[in-house]
């Protein structure tokens, strides 16, 4: 099992020497583990590139299978605590950062004071990764909007999301205005990213744009006047109160995007993940899809 682990961290790491420095080992005893797993599978996994490591097709694939291997493994060890000692377990969620900075910290306080002997681990990547983790059994539940209708996965609960086009505050910016805008996206592969672009198609409108990798960032850009974006009313329900930010009205805005409580599709969801979408449909945070 070292030895698919070695493969993963260099997966992940692009290098050997970084590989090592995240399973805390030194880059001999990672080189190791990488020749034993390629002897005992008699193809090579990993060439040279450049400076760095890079997977052959062989390596792809075993790091493919190996993510789910290493996921179940974790999990059927968690899940075995969790059998000894009723009550406790662990709940690993992949959120988007819209979600992970507005809905998991009043949820997570409240679930944790009925459920504190469960573990919750909170990993925030855009739509396209948290799906990707969970997908390979690394994450139990996603929080995120719509899943991909592939099969591969079952929306548990949702929550109401609107998205609104917002400005910044004392320039009177309509629709009308929204053309010659420069519009403040999110990185390729964010939902809010595809919402927008699809929103400018309704509109019509092929504006200048620039990629911003975060909400804050984007919320503050658009406070100094950079320019105008999409974002969910949950990301800048505080500046549309204060003033800090405007909503700019369009024909098709508000958008309702659902937020959606996620589980794979084809494989037993963690105790702990079940506990914790129990609690969000009774607590009304969610609804039943």
């Amino acid at each position: 099992m070292y030895q698919l682990r070695a493969l993963l961290a260099v997966a992940r790491n692009g290098s050997v020497q970084r590989a090592a420095d995240e399973l805390l080992v030194s880059q001999p005893a990672v080189s190791a583990a990488l020749g034993g797993l390629q002897k005992a599978l008699g193809v090579p996994v990993v060439e040279r590139d450049g400076r760095g490591t890079k997977l052959t097709a062989a390596g792809e694939c075993l790091t493919a299978y190996g993510r789910r291997i290493a996921a179940l493994l974790d999990e059927a060890l968690s899940e075995a605590r969790a059998a000894a000692a009723p009550g406790s377990g662990r709940v690993r969620f992949a959120a988007v950062t819209t979600a992970a900075e507005q809905l998991l910290p009043m949820l997570l306080r409240e679930f944790r004071a009925s459920a504190a002997q469960i573990d919750v681990i909170v990993d925030v990547a855009n739509k396209e990764l948290v799906f990707d983790r969970l997908g390979h059994g690394e994450a139990d539940l996603v929080l995120a909007g719509r899943p991909p209708q592939d099969g591969r996965f079952r929306t548990a609960a949702v929550r109401s999301n609107d998205v609104v086009v917002i400005g910044p505050p004392g320039r009177g910016l309509d629709a009308s205005d929204l053309a010659g805008q420069t519009w403040l996206l999110r990185e390729p592969g964010s939902g809010t990213r595809e919402t927008t672009r699809n929103l400018l198609d309704q509109l019509g409108i092929d504006p200048p744009a620039v990629t911003i990798g975060s909400n804050g960032a984007i919320r503050e850009c658009v406070r100094a006047g950079l320019g105008v974006s999409v974002l969910s009313r949950d990301a800048v329900a505080r500046e549309l109160g204060d003033g800090a930010l405007v909503e700019i009205a369009t024909p098709y805005t508000p958008l309702v995007r659902d937020w959606h409580l996620v589980m794979s599709a084809d494989r037993e969801t963690p105790a702990g993940a079940r506990r914790f979408v129990e609690f969000a449909v009774a607590s009304g945070a969610f609804r039943a899809p």
